[in-house]
């Protein structure tokens, strides 16, 4: 069964701010999300089933109610155990792409099947799974998310010992000349935007540094002025 979806995420390697809405409102998401939109690219829905993660957050209902929302694309981080079961779910809720973990058994089955419906594939790793890790698929996927936190709970605090693996990302993909994007999520802000764009990410998700914010929109619009002044620079 092949689901299309509609949204185009844009060229591969571009600049992209997504918030994630795992750090917003959820009593007021479609309004914390129009909040955002104008000075977003993505969206970013990080799912949570209390086994893989020691939390649990939000699944297909919460993205097909999004998806009536906003035209963002909408990027799902799917931090579970068992990511083949739901891909159907997530491709009829109307998630534009799936992210799944190296760490979970299967892999190659699961993005094979999440193409098949249509998704765009990402492959995600921990803070301390290596880049070896990665680096068979990277023909197959079309964005790697390094994690900058250990997955589960908003708000953590940034861990520079990860840009040594997103910068060999960058190179194996340049060495390569493949088309892929480059995530990493876990306290980015103004501050640790300009390292991991300098290290070569270009997907940059950011919850509580948006969200939390007394100004979202704002706070968004600064993560990108940031990580234009390395790129321009």
């Amino acid at each position: 069964m092949t689901l299309m979806t509609s949204i185009d995420p844009g060229p591969s390697g571009d600049l992209r701010i997504a918030p994630s809405v795992l750090a917003a409102d959820f009593g007021a998401l479609a309004e914390a999300v129009r909040g955002v939109t104008a000075v977003s690219d993505w969206l970013h829905v990080d799912v949570m089933d209390g086994h893989f993660v020691p939390n649990i957050s939000i699944g297909p209902p919460v993205v097909s109610s999004l998806r009536r929302h906003t035209d963002l694309y909408l990027d799902c981080h799917l931090m579970i155990t068992d990511p083949g079961e739901y891909l159907e779910a997530f491709a009829k809720a109307g998630a534009d792409g799936v992210t799944v973990h190296a760490e979970v058994d299967g892999i190659d089955v699961v993005l094979a099947e999440a193409r098949a419906l249509g998704l765009r594939v990402g492959l995600a790793v921990n803070p301390d799974t290596p880049f070896e890790a990665i680096d068979p698929y990277l023909e197959v996927v079309d964005l790697v998310l390094c994690m900058t936190v250990f997955p589960g709970f908003g708000g953590q605090s940034f861990m520079p010992e990860v840009l040594p693996k997103i910068r060999a990302v960058r190179q194996a993909i340049i060495e390569r000349d493949l088309a892929i994007d480059i995530e990493v999520d876990g306290g980015i802000d103004v501050v640790t935007t300009p390292l991991v764009t300098e290290a070569g990410a270009n997907v940059l998700v950011a919850g509580s540094a948006i969200f939390g914010a007394t100004d979202p929109a704002g706070a968004a619009e600064l993560i990108r002025r940031a990580a234009i002044s390395v790129t321009d620079g």
